[in-house]
């Protein structure tokens, strides 16, 4: 005897039921796990632009350090100079979806060559 002959009405189409319930769960699920790549994505090249651009401006390169950070997206650009280190920070947005609202932020350091004292 099959399955279905032992089901009574009321339980027809509860398969169908479940997984109207189910798939738009699935997609919100798959939906923030992407997000979450792309966030992780864009913070990683946000530090690696960082990077580049702090060693750009320890050598003076203050144009290379501007170009590399607006391919980058970055937003606001803070530089600080001290103790013969040359710091970068920024920050951005990650992007649309259920991380539209989070910034990311990126700093990195380098020594300055500009500052570098050779003892005589």
């Amino acid at each position: 005897m099959s399955n279905r002959s032992r089901q009574g009405p009321s339980e027809r189409g509860s398969v169908t039921v479940e997984f109207a319930v189910a798939l738009p769960i699935v997609a919100v699920v798959l939906a923030a796990g992407i997000a979450g790549v792309v966030a992780v994505d864009l913070q990683g090249r946000l530090q690696t632009a960082t990077a580049v651009a702090a060693r750009a401006v320890a050598r003076g390169d203050d144009a290379a350090a501007r170009r590399v950070l607006g391919q980058a997206g970055a937003g606001p650009i803070r530089v600080e100079r001290a103790s013969g280190l040359v710091c970068v920070e920024v920050g951005r947005p990650a992007g649309g979806g259920p991380f539209a609202n989070v910034v990311l932020r990126g700093s990195s350091c380098a020594v300055d060559e500009l500052d570098v004292h050779v003892p005589s």
